[in-house]
């Protein structure tokens, strides 16, 4: 990286501080979390990271104050700047360390994901203190500074359970389906037939008219009505397994967590088959891979329908009273 614009002095600790936390960030990025041998208390670890990220966020403040106006810190206070935010980096990562496998992976992705987030923002931070000139406070400056303390807040939104980290995931792809039947739907109602004011019997029984990849036939509208019944059997899936999940969602003990997790896991697969059926739909429509679509989507849906008619009749999961009908 160049750092033509900052003192070679004052540089040496920002672009050592930076290589170390890009190394972090990967660490956390692709590593595993320590077992826990005994009881792991939840709360504390929550409260502890809640510390860590303030920690984090107080420092980069520190930092881009330091660097928002000359004169330049000293060789001396740019290393004591740096070794700061380092040991509050290394204070965040090893608390997201302590968080075991057994505590629900869906929640530990979306605190690792979030704690990511952290790590690039003050990365981006360093960056831009690194290549930009050092009279004024620039707006790129003050946009990094804010995207560490975005990054940092978003740990209040985090859900605190493994519960309710699934019920975002399902909230995720509900949200996607539902955009995908929106764009289908609005589709339909402004794409128009160029000919439509065209007499059939002109044209000869079935023969096409005009140039069919820009509106959809009489026969891609029916088949379309078919697709929006299995997309709509889709959303409504996602909404009963998140209702199931709300309403009778068990942590407890790992099984019923993992339980859990695999139900996460396997709505991911939903909103994708949805994307992927509605991509064949649009004009030309594409009949080879609408058929291919509609047989891989409603294959999952009732893989989804078995895990879930599963667990209602073994009680691992949900009570045997949950209404799925």
């Amino acid at each position: 990286m160049s750092a033509e614009n900052c003192d070679e002095n004052v540089s040496v600790p920002l672009r050592n501080l930076l290589n170390s936390i890009q190394c972090i960030r990967d660490r956390v990025r692709d590593g595993e979390s320590n077992e826990s041998d005994g009881a792991f208390n939840l709360s504390n670890f929550w409260d502890t990271l809640n510390q860590a990220v303030k920690a984090v966020s107080q420092e980069g403040t520190k930092l881009s104050l330091a660097f928002s106006k000359p004169p330049l810190p000293s060789q001396q206070d740019a290393e004591k700047l740096s070794d700061s935010m380092m040991k509050s980096v290394l204070t965040l990562s090893t608390v997201y360390y302590w968080l075991p496998k057994s505590q629900g992976i869906s929640l530990r992705r979306q605190i690792r994901d979030a704690t990511v987030e952290v790590l690039e923002g003050v990365s981006q931070l360093l960056e831009v203190i690194l290549r930009s000139p050092q009279q004024s406070l620039t707006q790129e400056q003050l946009t990094s500074t804010g995207g560490v303390w975005s990054a940092c807040d978003q740990f209040a939104q985090l859900p605190r359970d493994n519960k309710a980290a699934v019920l975002v995931v399902l909230s995720d792809q509900s949200g996607v389906v539902k955009d995908a039947l929106e764009e289908i739907e609005q589709a339909l109602a402004e794409v128009q037939d160029p000919f439509s004011d065209v007499l059939e019997d002109e044209q000869g029984g079935d023969e096409p008219r005009g140039n069919q990849d820009t509106y959809w036939s009489e026969k891609d509208r029916r088949v379309i009505g078919q697709c929006h019944g299995l997309m709509k059997a889709s959303a409504a899936c996602l909404r009963k397994l998140m209702s199931a999940v709300r309403s009778n969602g068990d942590i407890s003990t790992p099984q019923k967590l993992a339980q859990l997790d695999d139900l996460g896991d396997i709505s991911k697969e939903i909103s994708p088959g949805v994307d992927d059926l509605a991509l064949c739909l649009y004009p030309p429509m594409d009949y080879i891979g609408v058929e291919s679509n509609v047989a891989k989507l409603a294959a999952l849906l009732k893989k989804v329908l078995e895990i879930i008619r599963y667990e209602v009749n073994s009680n691992t999961l949900f009570l045997n009273n949950t209404n799925l009908n």
